[in-house]
């Protein structure tokens, strides 16, 4: 059973940056696509970013296009999310899933089948 694991959350004042990191275990990293999603409370969880197998192609929601950045390396079985330019609006559990297959253009929290516990990102204004 894959196990995904989140870190590197925390409160930051806006305009700041946080690095969240995501480690897989129990699997063959390479063979899923990564995700980013966050659910503030009273709402839906949403999707934040996504990349593909080798990390050569990502998606980005709309609200956080030009300030974050995801990546990955499939030597350490890790995945990143940059997180520039915070924003009060970010604050969110920020959750890392994975799904088989390599491809990124998923886009539903549905289409992904691991999940890890999430971590908490507060901006304040």
């Amino acid at each position: 059973q894959v196990q995904l694991v989140e870190s590197g959350g925390g409160l930051v004042q806006a305009g700041g940056s946080l690095r969240l990191s995501c480690t897989f275990s129990r699997g063959s990293f390479s063979t899923y696509a990564m995700a980013w999603f966050r659910q503030a409370p009273g709402k839906e969880r949403e999707f934040v970013a996504s990349i593909n197998w080798s990390g050569g192609s990502t998606s980005y929601a709309d609200s956080v296009k030009g300030r974050f950045v995801i990546s990955r390396d499939n030597v350490k079985n890790t995945m990143d999310l940059q997180m520039n330019s915070l924003k009060p609006e970010d604050t969110a559990l920020y959750y890392c899933a994975a799904r088989p297959g390599g491809g990124n253009y998923y886009f539903t929290k549905e289409a992904y089948d691991y999940w890890g516990q999430g971590t908490q990102v507060t901006v304040s204004s």
